[in-house]
This record gives structure tokens, C-alpha cells and sequence, in this order.
């Protein structure tokens, strides 16, 4: 099964409602991260390049995504009214999806990402 058709598969569990939310998730992640590959990783959808950027999850309430942001003051403060008990962001079914600030996220992530890989290649 393909990391796709297992992602598809993933949402298809869900109720309508949260199907519909999942794949606009989905299609904001994709494409603030051009270039990243989905996988199934804990179960759950991710996205990655040298590493895993982000994943994201549903659930009864909310829709999660992880992990917490972290090294962009602004960008966390931006957040803040999401994180949960440990940083990880929950969007609850009952509002809008702030699908702008995710794209922020990801972004963010890829930035990280880039800059871990090239700071690794470095050091070889």
C-alpha cells in the first residue's frame, strides 16, 4: 500500500465532517512543504523530508497537530491558544481551521528542517 492510499485510508475512517477537515490539513501541509513525502508514521499521517516535519491526527474533538512549535518566538506566541499539555497543537472541530497559521507552521518546519540537514552535511 502506498504511503498515500494508506493516508487516504487513515481519513476515510473518520465521520464526513472530520474527513473534510483532515484533507484540507492535508492539502495545507503539502503545499507549504513542496517536495516532503507523506508517510504513516505512529499510525498516524506525517510529512517529511530529511526528517519528519509534522504530523497530524484526528480525533473526537479536535484535529492534532504535532509536534509543538518551537524556535520562532512569534510563531509560538501565535499558537499559544492551541497547545495543549504539552505543546502539541488541538484544533477543535467547532471553529474554522486556522489553515493561514498552519501554512505558518509548516513553513517553520521546513525552515528547521533544511537547516538541520545542511548543518549536518556540514559537519561530514
Amino acid at each position: 500500500m502506498s504511503p498515500s492510499s494508506s493516508v487516504d485510508t487513515y481519513i476515510s475512517g473518520f465521520p464526513s465532517p472530520v474527513q473534510a477537515r483532515l484533507r484540507k490539513v492535508r492539502a495545507t501541509i503539502r503545499a507549504n512543504a513542496r517536495g516532503a513525502s507523506e508517510v504513516i508514521s505512529y499510525r498516524i499521517p506525517a510529512f517529511k523530508l530529511h526528517r519528519i516535519l509534522v504530523y497530524y491526527a484526528g480525533f473526537k474533538g479536535h484535529i492534532g497537530l504535532y509536534p509543538p512549535v518551537r524556535g520562532n518566538a512569534a510563531l509560538e506566541k501565535a499558537v499559544m491558544r492551541y497547545a495543549g499539555p504539552k505543546g502539541n497543537l488541538r484544533f477543535p472541530h467547532d471553529e474554522p481551521l486556522p489553515l493561514p497559521l498552519i501554512a505558518r507552521i509548516v513553513r517553520h518546519k521546513v525552515k528547521q528542517d533544511r537547516e538541520r540537514a545542511a548543518a549536518r552535511k556540514g559537519k561530514k
